[in-house]
């Protein structure tokens, strides 16, 4: 269980994967001490980057298990519960408290369309279901669903919602959701090239995919704007950029995958239908990697 509210920098870990698609446990146990080890706030696994469409319940059980056993108290651990509808989410949720989850993330449903009432239903009745504090996850351009920031006031008054993950992009959107809430309320950049814009405005930190690769990057925004070092943490925000930007260049989320691959972190590939980048595009992520300078 969090002791505060969510806050900083939580990478959005990948699910490592054997070649023929089984979840690689010790691959999955390395990454999170690499994450740890570069002074992250915690750590997210199985949401979007994780492929959490990919994943049977007992895939993603064994996941946040492993991570929960593997972190060991050092950061809280998120996992993402997302389910298309709400007795799917209880489910989850209720999966990832029995596996010693600290925080939930959860995505609005996709493919259906609920309207702002009954999405507060939907929310409300997962947050009833579990002693988990919960963070409403929005990302607009996957699911087709937008948070209003109406519908995220109403929810910030909801027991046991504590805060969002807002992937939509829109900083003036962003902003909206900071004046609508409680000042206890932590609203979480989703978008990695707006961290420290995020930070500006009064986001209490970030879920980054990016964090994967170098995390004392990604946190060193978060840690130097807090101390007051803002060249530095927009420079921080400036160098990392370029590897968020290269998302483009695969279907999503192999760039991640693909980048750790050429660290020798050895995540393996992302579970069909999404393929490997082409020869090209690799080598174009091998210089935004030697740029970076990790490989």
């Amino acid at each position: 269980m969090l002791k505060n509210s969510p806050f900083g920098i939580i990478p959005a870990m990948v699910t490592p994967l054997t070649a023929d698609e089984e979840i690689n446990e010790k691959a999955l146990r390395r990454l999170t001490n690499h994450l740890i080890d570069g002074k992250v706030h915690g750590v997210f696994a199985v949401g979007s980057q994780g492929e959490f469409w990919a994943l049977s319940h007992d895939e993603k059980r064994r996941v946040w298990e492993t991570v929960v056993e593997e972190t060991r108290g050092r950061v809280p651990v998120y996992a993402g519960t997302v389910g298309v509808t709400t007795r799917e989410t209880i489910e989850l949720t209720r999966l990832a408290e029995k596996a010693g989850i600290d925080a939930v993330s959860i995505l609005t449903p996709y493919f259906i369309n609920p309207n702002d009432d009954q999405m507060f239903d939907h929310f409300k009745a997962v947050a009833e279901s579990t002693s988990l504090p919960i963070l409403v996850y929005t990302n607009p351009a996957r699911t087709n669903l937008k948070i209003s920031p109406g519908l995220l006031a109403r929810l910030a008054q909801v027991k046991g919602i504590v805060g969002i993950k807002d992937s939509s992009g829109d900083l003036e959107l962003t902003a909206e959701y900071i004046r609508v809430v409680p000042p206890s309320f932590s609203v979480l950049m989703g978008r990695d090239t707006l961290l420290y814009a995020g930070l500006s405005y009064g986001a209490k930190g970030g879920i980054a995919a990016t964090a994967n690769v170098k995390p004392s990057l990604v946190a060193s925004i978060y840690d130097k704007y807090m101390a007051g070092d803002l060249p530095g943490a927009l420079q921080a925000q400036r160098e990392l950029a370029p590897l968020r930007l290269a998302f483009v260049w695969g279907t999503f989320p192999v760039v991640i995958k693909e980048a750790l691959n050429l660290m020798g972190m050895d995540v393996g590939p992302c579970r069909a239908p999404v393929g490997p980048l082409t020869a090209d595009q690799r080598e174009k992520l091998k210089k935004v990697l030697q740029d970076m300078k990790v490989i």
